[in-house]
């Protein structure tokens, strides 16, 4: 089932890039954030392609209507699914946008695939499922395994510190001030825990609202991957479906808690 969904997903991503390469009008939700005609096409798409492979286990996408928490509550596994993560990006063409599937169980992301369908010269996914592994696959490609890395010493090696373009620049500033020697790397959507679930960045503190959907297929990644998504208040890991919001308390993404960073966040919150 794992292939014919990675498949699947990948045939949608055809769909968006066919969307992405030509004029689309884009429109503003109730929120104020963007809405294109790829995000509802890859919406109507995934939703068909999981209630034909699943169709006992129910499906939340950011482009559904409301589901009440009375009802979702009682929800012990489901589908989680950004269809477009990243908008704003794809209305940029930076290239730096995903489709996010997640299995939620208990509240646990178990597993996960981010496809980034302009990531590379033939799109990129990760996935991950926990207990097994994670795994990144470019193009038609084998995939292969990947791990997040341990933090390097910070005389021999700076540490690599991914952050969002568009949100939270002054809190994630403030955050890297208080690290060792660091760089900083700047990307859009779901991508930036997937640098860290495959060793290209040590942390990703995000310090800005997110929500469930934008972040629980690539949880599922790098946790599988040997990290951690944590509350930045609590360090405890991300749990979704817990209560009447989807939206996520910030967080950091990491390889390993440690000393310095843990210092640094509370220093500079």
């Amino acid at each position: 089932m794992r292939k014919r969904l990675i498949d699947g997903i990948h045939e949608v991503g055809e769909t968006v890039l066919a969307i992405y390469r030509r004029d689309f009008e884009v429109e503003t939700k109730s929120d104020e954030s963007p809405l294109t005609e790829a995000d509802m096409a890859s919406h109507h798409a995934l939703v068909e392609l999981l209630e034909t492979l699943t169709p006992d286990v129910p499906i939340l996408s950011e482009e559904s209507g409301e589901i009440p928490y009375a009802t979702r509550r009682s929800w012990a596994r489901y589908w989680l699914i950004d269809p477009l993560d990243g908008t704003k990006e794809f209305i940029k063409k930076s290239g730096e946008f995903t489709l996010n599937v997640a299995l939620i169980e208990s509240g646990v992301p178990t597993f996960g695939v981010v496809h980034a369908p302009v990531v590379g010269e033939a799109g990129t996914t990760w996935f991950g499922q926990l207990g097994e592994g994670a795994w990144k696959q470019q193009g038609d490609e084998a995939p292969r395994a990947i791990q997040v890395r341990r933090l390097p010493d910070p005389e021999q090696a700076v540490w690599k510190v991914v952050g969002s373009r568009s949100h939270g620049a002054a809190e994630f500033e403030a955050f890297c001030s208080y690290l060792p020697a660091n760089e900083r790397v700047s990307m859009g959507s779901s991508l930036k825990l997937c640098l860290v679930a495959e060793g290209k960045a040590d942390l990703y503190p995000r310090l800005a609202p997110t929500c469930e959907w934008d972040t629980a297929a690539a949880q599922a990644v790098v946790t599988a991957a040997g990290g951690q998504v944590l509350d930045v208040e609590t360090l405890e890991p991300l749990r979704c479906n817990q209560q009447n919001s989807v939206l996520n308390p910030f967080f950091i993404v990491c390889g390993q808690r440690d000393e310095r960073w843990e210092t640094a966040l509370r220093d500079s919150l």
